[in-house]
């Protein structure tokens, strides 16, 4: 029952994804949009996107915020199927900062790329192939098993390995940073057993891999994100790239350099609050 269970979800999501591929990008885009912002809002979670607005940033009103968060998470959705098109339309998908990517071409040196869950980070994967880059992305596996399918759709390399979450897939990013390639991470969501680092003001438990990986193989870091400008059309934002500054004391190096990556998103997230995923818990539970 329970592997029929799996495969039924994995045909719906199979029927909803060709369905939204079957459209144009732009009402693609507005009908996941308007999904969106009409069910989003009335869904339990709210509630903690709503607290964590209010205890990141206490300045702004959360309710129109949140509800441009949950049109720009139904759009993101909807394009998902689309990101071929986007990748291939540069009127959609602007970059700056190209000049970056471009010196990792052939350089065989290696480096870790980051960035966190703005405007519709699923395109992370067609900037890469924009670029020519063979970047190598962490990601959550799926749940069930049938929809992996899914999550290779965004690779069009068979050159380019899906890291997993987890100790296989760590051991599968060492090697890989131990050949010269590129790794991609997104580094703004919770991780129980990792560090506490300041994140607006507060502790937030946060995972220590990329400064650890960035230090152990001396390795630079490039910031990137993908904003969306209005509809289905976005600008990629690559910053220089830079190293964290290594000590004697490693535990100090990685704790600082993740205080300076947590720091690059708080910006970010200042510019486009209704671009962040605030559904996240990414801190611990406090009395109202």
């Amino acid at each position: 029952m329970r592997d029929l269970k799996l495969r039924l979800e994995a045909g719906l999501v199979w029927l909803v994804y060709h369905l939204f591929r079957g459209l144009p990008v732009d009402l693609a885009s507005a009908i996941g949009g308007w999904i969106g912002r009409s069910i989003g809002p009335l869904l339990p979670v709210t509630r903690r996107a709503s607290e964590n607005l209010q205890r990141a940033l206490p300045d702004l009103e959360p309710a129109p915020i949140i509800r441009a968060m949950w049109d720009n998470l139904g759009r993101s959705a909807a394009e998902f199927p689309h990101a071929d098109r986007i990748r291939d339309d540069p009127a959609r998908l602007q970059v700056s900062g190209a000049e970056h990517l471009a010196a990792l071409r052939g350089g065989g040196a290696g480096a870790l790329l980051f960035s966190g869950h703005l405007g519709n980070w699923e395109l992370s994967y067609a900037l890469g192939a924009r670029a020519g880059l063979k970047v190598n992305p962490v990601y959550r596996a799926p749940d069930n098993p049938y929809v992996r399918w899914l999550f290779e759709s965004r690779v069009r390399s068979s050159a380019i390995e899906l890291i997993p979450k987890g100790p296989s897939g760590a051991r599968q990013t060492i090697r890989l940073l131990g050949k010269g390639e590129l790794i991609a991470m997104f580094v703004d969501q919770k991780m129980n057993d990792g560090i506490k680092v300041p994140f607006f003001g507060r502790p937030a438990m946060t995972a220590p891999a990329l400064a650890s990986l960035a230090l152990k193989f001396d390795r630079p870091v490039i910031p990137f994100r993908i904003i969306r400008l209005k509809g289905a059309y976005f600008r990629a934002e690559v910053l220089a790239p830079f190293r964290f500054a290594a000590s004697d004391d490693r535990r100090r190096d990685v704790s600082e350099a993740m205080t300076r990556v947590n720091q690059i998103l708080e910006e970010w997230i200042r510019e486009y609050p209704s671009q962040w995923l605030w559904l996240h818990r990414r801190w611990p539970k406090e009395p109202s």
